[in-house]
C-alpha cells in the first residue's frame, strides 16, 4: 500500500479512538514495551504527543524511564530539522504551530549520546518501515544517530503486510510495539 493511502486510512482510524481507548492502548504499549531487550542503555529519546492528531500518549513510557532513572531526551522542531533537550525538573514545554509539546530551552543533546528512540507513526509494515506524517523529521534525525541506536516506534495498530513506495533514505525501525504484540525487525 502507498504511504498516502496509509496516513489517510491510519488517521481515519485514529479519529475513531475515544480518549479512554487512547488511554488504554497507550498503557498496554508501554506495558509491552517492557519486554523489549533495550532497558540496559543511559539516554532514551521520546516523543511527546500532538492530541489533537489522538497520538499515543507516551506518559506512561515517560515514568518507565524516569523510574528507571534514565536521561529522556525530547524534541523540538527548528525549521527543517529536530534539536534534542535533555529532560529535568526545571523544564518548561510550549506547544509549537502543529500542538507538539516542546521544550522552551534547556541542555542540548547530540543526536550521537541517544541509544533508544521512541519514534512516532501512523503505520507500519511487516519488514519495520514505517509511515509518519510525510516531513521527514525522524528520518533525518536518525541519519545523524550512531548506527547502533535502537530504533522503536510505537503503534495503536498491528502492521500492514508492505509499504510499497519505500525511498533511500527511509529508515526502517528495529522494534515496534503495539497493544497486542512487540515486532521484532532485527532478526531476533
Amino acid at each position: 500500500m502507498l504511504k498516502k493511502d496509509l496516513r489517510l486510512k491510519y488517521s481515519a482510524f485514529r479519529k475513531q479512538l475515544s480518549l479512554e481507548q487512547i488511554a488504554a492502548k497507550s498503557l498496554d504499549i508501554s506495558n509491552k514495551a517492557l519486554e523489549l531487550p533495550i532497558w540496559s542503555k543511559k539516554y532514551y529519546h521520546i516523543f511527546l504527543p500532538i492530541t489533537s492528531k489522538q497520538e499515543i500518549d507516551t506518559i506512561n513510557l515517560l515514568s518507565i524511564l524516569q523510574g528507571k532513572d534514565k536521561y529522556v531526551i525530547v524534541p523540538k522542531v527548528q525549521q527543517d530539522t529536530l534539536e534534542h533537550y535533555l529532560l529535568t525538573d526545571s523544564t518548561k514545554f510550549k506547544n509549537n504551530s502543529w500542538g507538539v509539546p516542546e521544550p522552551i530551552d534547556g541542555i542540548q543533546i547530540d543526536p550521537s549520546k541517544i541509544d533508544v528512540v521512541f519514534i512516532p507513526l501512523l503505520a507500519f509494515d511487516t519488514i519495520g518501515h514505517r509511515v509518519g506524517y510525510g516531513k521527514g523529521y525522524y528520518d533525518t534525525f536518525l541519519a545523524s544517530c550512531r548506527p547502533d541506536i535502537i530504533k522503536v516506534g510505537l503503534s495503536f495498530f498491528e502492521a500492514e503486510e508492505l509499504i510499497t513506495d519505500i525511498f533511500p533514505g527511509d529508515i526502517p525501525l528495529d522494534y515496534c510495539v503495539t497493544p497486542q504484540k512487540n515486532y521484532s525487525f532485527d532478526g531476533s
